[in-house]
């Protein structure tokens, strides 16, 4: 279906480059309509919605006003803010990081997945906001996201790990290229066992 044409694994990391552009990568229907408004709002740069080719389910958690932080997070069972374990997505991989949270959790494990809808956002709310999604004292952090994963450490740090796509040369269904790059619910399961 796709060949290297239209593999573009590494325009997020590029656009996130640009200086005064503002990247928008929503996950569903909430988010979309979030990220339209911000983008309509900012008149002072460029906005880049990065949108998906797929049906999106509507994600339980998500809102439209969470866009305007960059980063939220739709889903959390822990408290005082000490979650095991940290899943960050964005656009269509939040709904993986979302059900990899429901596989862990079965297991006893509290889970905060956050939607990392615009780093750009994210960078400018206050350090106190920042702590209050990513903890310092939480390491354990895994980051999927259907391309390179280039710049994932900023929110992972040097113990975490990003589940992405870091080479071209696979034509397929997205189904099937999906499961060939681990972009899978339980490939983001494993890589969350490896650090709890």
């Amino acid at each position: 279906e796709d060949g290297p044409t239209h593999q573009p694994i590494e325009h997020l990391a590029s656009f996130r480059a640009m200086p005064n552009i503002l990247v928008l990568r929503p996950a569903d229907g909430n988010e979309t309509a979030g990220a339209y408004k911000v983008a309509v709002r900012n008149r002072n740069r460029p906005s880049i919605l990065a949108l998906s080719r797929q049906k999106l389910p509507q994600l339980p958690g998500t809102s439209s006003g969470g866009v305007e932080k960059g980063g939220y997070a739709i889903s959390d069972n822990s408290t005082g803010n000490n979650p095991d374990l940290i899943l960050i997505g964005s656009g269509s991989e939040l709904e993986i990081a979302l059900k990899a949270a429901e596989v862990i959790r079965k297991e006893g494990k509290s889970v905060r997945v956050v939607s990392l809808v615009s780093w750009e956002l994210f960078e400018e709310q206050s350090a106190d906001y920042k702590e209050s999604i990513f903890p310092t004292a939480v390491t354990a952090r895994v980051s999927v996201e259907a391309g390179s994963t280039f710049g994932w450490e900023r929110y992972l740090g040097i113990k975490g790990k990003a589940v992405g796509i870091d080479k071209f040369g696979a034509s397929a269904p997205a189904e099937r290229i999906y499961k060939e790059y681990g972009l899978t619910v339980e490939n983001v399961v494993a890589k969350a066992k490896e650090l709890l």
